[in-house]
């Protein structure tokens, strides 16, 4: 029994997760708020645009909405990585969201890189 999990279906679950993140640094006071609507807009938008990939026109369509969704994920990284630098969290509290925006983004970056082969051919 494989433990497989689409990719789409990973991304919508981290979503889910960085919106109960951001829904608790909403409630703080001052630059918790700013950060929290940063990392909502990017931890989510990984999702959906691996979700526009799936109807992608053709290949080279299909890497162009990865290339977004990798570029997302590479930004939610940051604004996880910022919240434990300025110590707005502990390493603790975001090293599992932490760990798995690391493998959406090296799925991604797979995905993209094995469709470009294709391409080539």
């Amino acid at each position: 029994m494989s433990n497989y999990i689409p990719i789409s279906d990973r991304a919508f679950e981290f979503a889910v997760r960085i919106t109960k993140l951001c829904s608790y640094l909403d409630k703080q006071q001052g630059t918790y708020r700013l950060l929290a609507n940063q990392l909502f807009r990017a931890g989510t938008s990984i999702g959906a645009n691996i979700e526009e990939s799936r109807s992608a026109e053709s290949d080279k369509d299909f890497i162009s909405k990865q290339s977004i969704a990798l570029k997302e994920a590479k930004e939610t990284r940051y604004w996880l990585r910022l919240l434990i630098k300025s110590e707005m969290m502990t390493e603790a509290q975001v090293e599992n969201l932490l760990d798995e925006c690391e493998q959406l983004i090296k799925i991604i970056a797979k995905s993209i890189v094995t469709t470009k082969g294709k391409l080539e051919k």
